[in-house]
């Protein structure tokens, strides 16, 4: 699960930090020390081989931007010492040193954090570390990753199990990163646990987005040419339900549509003229429409009696182009949510009129048809 198609969001995500409300007080700014730690603060210090006479950087990592929080010169036998004298908030950070980074997770509760070791082993996660118990699984994962003496198993476990969500996010956005039904798992259970820890609304919406990429990502690897077309299952205007998979054995135009689509309009004509002529030959049409309300819209309405009113309205005008159109096949069928239908989102629907011709065997031959001349030359090669 280490492909990397999300490589550049990527970049930009693994900064994602989430503070709980219920956390310590904020940390201060720039602080530079090398005495112990003032009481309910938080002091880092160690010794780093290999990092005489540099600094070391703690720096808080967020959505926005990746924030210094303390710094600390490191002495001429490697020692340093940093000191946040009102703690920390839950949350991810990391400790710098030149172009080393380590990892690190607070849960607020640390008070005195040794970390110690070669800087080499600085960003392979090989340096023990003590006063923290988050940052400490974090880096037995993180070092089990890179060393391969984890399983995907045991991994999947931690990111989904960890009493710190924080750790559970820094492992997920570092490992499982592949569009995958298991890695939206993963990160779906992480951001549940981020949520029921009372992370901030904006840290949320921007994994959700992250979220949203891959649900998007996993939508376009289904639906493309040679790729089997996902089931839909959805009532007609009478009530009656269709699905697409009972057209297999035939060709099918699966065609997104509404009513109040002005070009979706002008290319019905089209469709009609091959349906007829192609009908009695193995060819069908399966009509999925976007009229109805999504949530953008039902929100112009004051109240529900007003949002069932134009509901109707909706489903009647897809009932009168049905038949102004001359759409005489039966599969029509709608969840009348506009752009929040489901069939839709996962074909990847961002614009209509939107066409996908089917194959016999359930396959999708081909995507974006429009004009009988386009339609005709598709469907000889499949009947």
């Amino acid at each position: 699960m280490k492909n990397g198609f999300l490589s550049l969001l990527l970049i930009a995500l693994m900064g994602i930090q989430f503070s709980c409300s219920n956390g310590n007080s904020s940390s201060a700014s720039g602080a530079t020390a090398s005495s112990a730690a003032a009481s309910d603060g938080l002091s880092i210090s160690g010794t780093l081989a290999g990092a005489e006479n540099l600094k070391a950087y703690l720096d808080l990592e967020s959505f926005a931007a990746t924030r210094v929080i303390s710094k600390a010169d490191i002495d001429a036998s490697g020692n340093y010492s940093m000191v946040i004298p009102d703690g920390v908030k839950p949350g991810r950070y990391r400790l710098r040193v030149g172009a080393r980074r380590l990892g690190l997770v607070f849960d607020g509760s640390e008070s005195n954090v040794t970390i110690s070791g070669a800087l080499d082993d600085l960003d392979k996660y090989r340096l023990p570390i003590t006063g923290s118990k988050s940052s400490k699984e974090l880096t037995d994962a993180m070092n089990g990753m890179y060393t391969k003496s984890l399983s995907e198993a045991q991994l999947t476990d931690i990111a989904k199990n960890s009493s710190n969500p924080f750790v559970g996010l820094a492992l997920a956005m570092t490992h499982f990163r592949s569009a995958t039904e298991e890695t939206l798992d993963i990160h779906k259970t992480v951001y549940d646990k981020l949520k029921a820890n009372n992370a901030k609304p904006s840290d949320l919406s921007a994994y959700s987005g992250f979220i949203g990429q891959i649900e998007k990502q996993m939508s376009l690897q289904r639906i493309a040419v040679g790729k089997v077309a996902p089931d839909i299952d959805l009532p007609s205007p009478e009530g009656k339900n269709f699905a697409l998979s009972d057209y297999k054995g035939k060709v099918v135009l699966l065609d997104f549509w509404a009513s109040w689509c002005g070009p979706c309009r002008r290319e019905n004509p089209n469709v009609v003229n091959v349906y007829n002529k192609y009908k009695s030959k193995g060819f069908e049409v399966f009509s999925v429409s976007l009229d109805g309300l999504d949530d953008r819209t039902k929100s112009r309405f004051g109240s529900a009696e007003e949002i069932e009113q134009q509901m109707k309205r909706s489903k009647d005008r897809w009932k009168q182009a049905i038949q102004q159109d001359g759409l005489t096949w039966k599969g029509h069928v709608s969840d009348l949510k506009k752009w929040s239908s489901a069939p839709a989102q996962t074909y990847g629907v961002s614009g209509i009129p939107r066409t996908f011709m089917i194959d016999r065997e359930g396959k999708i031959a081909a995507i974006g048809l429009r004009g009988a001349a386009a339609i005709e030359t598709e469907l000889l090669k499949l009947l």
